[in-house]
């Protein structure tokens, strides 16, 4: 691995344009390569087996991009792969996003809290464990069964719809937020617009700072121009035109 090498950051599709926001705002001088999976989107429908499969597969295709870390921008694939992916390739770094239920345990633990997440990251050992360590005991846990699709494909009214459907009942009830999907913080305002003023939790800052810490131990900071590569498994134009128009509007 070398200072030059990429960061490869891949999520389930383009909502992991949210992680990487914050990754290139701490870490400007970096190289990125991003891996969008259109074609196996969503995971959170997804047996285990089959997400470690296709976590797998981009992994070895990320390692071929001369990647020096790969960043797992998708909270099921974290909570899903990330242990596998560590054991199977123990010379590369693997940093792995997560829901960002500790941050109300630090900053807002006596708020009622909702958590929204795909079912596969709420059904996970990984969540419930951090849910266990930290549960305020005032916490709805939502799986959000279609709504990150609904995002992917970003039709406004689709997506205004289901959250008025799903989140409406929550308002009043549910002061903190937890955006435990890469997608979600897409919607934020309509989030709010429907919920009225809360506090949103996000784990996408964390990580990037965490990402920093790991490069800086390592000596792999590189102080070059900063590129950044987009990548669909269907080889999609429109979700790079989209993937862009979105990280210029972050």
């Amino acid at each position: 691995m070398n200072k030059e090498g990429k960061i490869g950051v891949f999520d389930s599709g383009i909502g992991g344009v949210t992680v990487l926001k914050e990754m290139v705002k701490l870490l400007p001088k970096e190289n990125y390569i991003y891996y969008s999976d259109s074609k196996n989107n969503p995971y959170g429908d997804k047996t285990d087996i089959e997400i470690k499969q296709l976590c797998d597969n981009i992994v070895q295709h990320l390692i071929q991009e001369n990647c020096k870390v790969i960043v797992i921008a998708c909270n099921t694939a974290s909570s899903k792969a990330a242990q596998y992916l560590r054991e199977k390739y123990p010379f590369l770094p693997f940093i792995a996003i997560e829901p960002a239920y500790k941050m109300v345990h630090d900053f807002a633990y006596d708020k009622p809290t909702l958590v929204m997440a795909t079912k596969g990251t709420i059904a996970s050992e990984k969540f419930n464990l951090l849910l266990e360590k930290y549960d305020n005991h005032k916490t709805y846990l939502l799986p959000c069964i279609g709504l990150a699709d609904r995002i992917e494909q970003g039709n406004r009214q689709e997506i205004k719809k289901y959250l008025l459907d799903n989140i409406g009942k929550y308002k009043g009830k549910a002061e903190n937020i937890v955006l435990g999907c890469t997608h979600y913080p897409l919607v934020q305002k309509e989030i709010e617009e429907i919920l009225g003023k809360v506090q949103f939790f996000n784990g996408a800052p964390s990580l990037a700072k965490h990402l920093k810490e790991v490069l800086e131990e390592k000596h792999l900071l590189n102080q070059g121009e900063g590129k950044i590569e987009f990548e669909d498994s269907q080889g999609l134009e429109q979700k790079e035109k989209r993937f862009f128009e979105i990280l210029r509007e972050l």
